[in-house]
């Protein structure tokens, strides 16, 4: 089976195993577990940031952000697309008690215009504008990556009106590698960081937050309540820790990947806008003799999953566990279709 239904369907690699095997474990609540305290002092060092405390999920990490962040009854500015609105189950209005303010932007990236003139006057009619949040890479925008520049821009905007701006990380080291970008710009650029290490890194499961101690002090009190502690959690760090040391370069082949995909699927007939292709997730339309789902199902019968996103839209993600003879396969199959 060749899956791109995501990058989160990834396997353990051999020598990812072996780390987790030999990981030295301790109790992770009361801060004795030498594995994830490295990988928290790694990603904290990568970033030039303070501290940092590792999840069992992204969007765990981003509802802690966005809890530290504000009080109940703020407003969260953000892309429609984003993946904190989009995907966590409301969780800005459960967890934290914040009302959203929703903005247009380029395939999920937004820019300082957009958060300068979204951003509440100090009015007791409206909402207390606190938090700025960006996806680098942007799901729902085909993996599109935001230009340094304008997280500056805005980052400035957040700095005179006094918001914090959180990144929602997931798949950033695509960013990065795709665009010759740096852990540490980011880390000078943002009050907080989620990181997730089970997409493109390959690990089974697990993110890290990043910020200021004090932040992190917070968090870890947040990721209590929210039920994140865990014990003998060295185990699964180990793996983020390997998918870091090991997995970063090899980002550019799923890229590559991706764009070959692209190239096969733009000569078909049932296939109309593909967004432009800039790291490991594809995004394109479908019309004409097949429906998303049903072109789901064609290339399942040649066991290969994608999945349908919308009533007119395909998704596919490329990553470690897709071979370039399984890209081959693929274009091999959608050249008969």
């Amino acid at each position: 089976m060749i899956d791109y239904r995501s990058d989160t369907v990834t396997a353990p690699t051999p020598g990812m195993l072996q780390a987790m095997l030999q990981a030295p474990t301790g109790d992770d609540v009361f801060g004795e577990d030498p594995t994830v305290n490295l990988l928290e002092e790694k990603v904290a060092a990568l970033f030039g940031m303070e501290a940092a405390i590792f999840c069992p999920s992204g969007t765990m990490t981003n509802q802690i952000a966005i809890k530290v962040h504000t009080q109940p009854g703020d407003e969260v500015i953000c892309d429609r697309l984003s993946h904190i609105y989009q995907y966590e189950g409301g969780g800005i209005a459960f967890n934290a008690g914040c009302s959203v303010r929703l903005l247009e932007g380029d395939r999920g990236r937004i820019t300082a215009e957009q958060v300068k003139n979204a951003i509440n006057p100090d009015d007791v009619h409206k909402a207390v504008t606190t938090l700025v949040s960006v996806e680098n890479t942007a799901n729902r925008g085909g993996g599109s990556c935001y230009h340094f520049a304008e997280i500056q821009h805005i980052q400035a905007v957040c700095k005179d009106n006094n918001l914090k701006f959180h990144l929602d990380g997931a798949r950033l080291m695509n960013a990065l590698i795709a665009k010759s970008e740096t852990t540490l710009q980011y880390g000078q650029a943002f009050d907080s960081i989620s990181l997730c290490l089970s997409k493109g890194l390959g690990a089974p499961v697990g993110s890290v937050l990043a910020g200021s101690k004090a932040f992190i002090a917070k968090a870890r009190r947040i990721r209590k309540i929210f039920g994140g502690g865990m014990r003998q959690a060295g185990i699964i760090a180990a793996a983020g820790i390997y998918a870091l040391d090991n997995h970063l370069e090899r980002l550019a082949t799923d890229h590559s990947h991706a764009r070959l995909l692209a190239d096969a699927l733009r000569e078909k007939d049932f296939v109309g806008e593909i967004l432009p292709v800039e790291t490991n997730i594809l995004i394109f339309e479908v019309k004409g003799r097949f429906t998303p789902k049903q072109l789901a199902a064609k290339l399942l019968d040649d066991d290969i999953r994608v999945m349908a996103i919308s009533e007119n839209q395909v998704r596919i993600v490329t990553h470690l566990d897709i071979t370039p003879q399984m890209v081959e396969q693929t274009i091999d199959v959608i050249k008969k279709q």
